[in-house]
């Protein structure tokens, strides 16, 4: 099955606690901060932690991702270097504006990757903060083979467009909408913006809400609470489930005689249809609410 990607914490990488202790939340992904988390003096002494964070620290099951200083700074490269040689899942590109921009970080990517005689093994994320990044949203998102996702930064966007951040996120509107679209055509994730009101969970859940109706597979976050939210938000309904499970065992039956057809309450199921109820099924098994046994 594909994997879950509904939440991923931010941790600076700068604080080793907190990249000691990330994955005991239970976040599907963990995203160690390199970039604006850590100011200039301390860029070096962060490398460092992050590299023997991802080096030392058992984190399980958890895709780990780190977001790395723009290749054109004196951090960037250096910033790629370390996290591949530590073995780090997806290196997280921030301000994309280009293909271009991939392609530059896949072949310092490649160039490690080579070295150490693991070619394929690192993965790329884009995230897209400016007008011209959401323009091009597409062409970034299928500027590697690499690439997993694509996912907005919502403050600097908003700089970029002139216009303040609202509750309602509506000036986010057409630039959600547009990754949402380029990663679904690119056949890769898509992540929201982070919600950076602690103090309003409300709103936030109906943030949660709102992006899942648009097709997004997950949501940047910034603390452990936010966690708990997201996956309720995402866990499907009962009868989403119960209709999900016809599915499948209708599947299983039409497998076991062979048949291509498939075929559940007198109703012919297409393969999108297939689709959405292992998604629910997925969904389900990771929220709790069902095991892999009962299937």
């Amino acid at each position: 099955m594909e994997r879950l990607r509904r939440t991923m914490m931010f941790v600076p990488g700068n604080n080793p606690g907190m990249m000691q202790d990330a994955f005991i939340y239970g976040p599907d992904c963990i995203m160690l901060d390199l970039e604006d988390s850590v100011t200039m003096a301390e860029k070096d002494a962060a490398r460092l932690l992050v590299y023997n964070a991802l080096k030392t620290i058992d984190y399980g099951d958890t895709e780990m991702v780190v977001r790395i200083n723009p290749l054109n700074t004196p951090y960037g490269k250096k910033d790629v270097e370390a996290v591949v040689k530590a073995g780090v899942d997806v290196v997280r590109m921030p301000k994309t504006e280009t293909a271009d921009e991939v392609r530059e970080l896949e072949a310092e990517i490649l160039k490690v990757e080579e070295e150490l005689g693991c070619v394929g093994r690192t993965r790329i994320m884009a995230a897209i903060e400016s007008a011209l990044g959401i323009v091009n949203a597409y062409e970034i998102a299928t500027a590697s083979e690499r690439m997993m996702g694509i996912a907005l930064g919502a403050e600097d966007y908003t700089a970029n467009l002139k216009t303040p951040r609202s509750k309602s996120g509506e000036e986010l509107r057409l630039a959600r909408e547009t990754i949402v679209v380029a990663a679904r055509a690119a056949g890769i994730c898509c992540f929201d913006t982070v919600f950076s009101n602690l103090d309003d969970m409300e709103t936030f859940r109906n943030e949660v809400e709102f992006i899942k109706t648009l097709g997004f597979d997950g949501k940047s976050i910034i603390n452990p609470r936010q966690i708990e939210i997201v996956n309720e938000v995402f866990a499907p309904s009962q009868k989403d489930i119960d209709k999900a499970r016809k599915i499948v065992a209708a599947i299983k039956e039409a497998q076991a005689k062979g048949s291509g057809v498939i075929a559940v309450n007198g109703k012919m199921v297409d393969k999108p249809v297939v689709i959405r109820a292992e998604r629910v099924i997925q969904l389900a098994i990771a929220s709790g609410i069902i095991s892999e046994e009962e299937l």
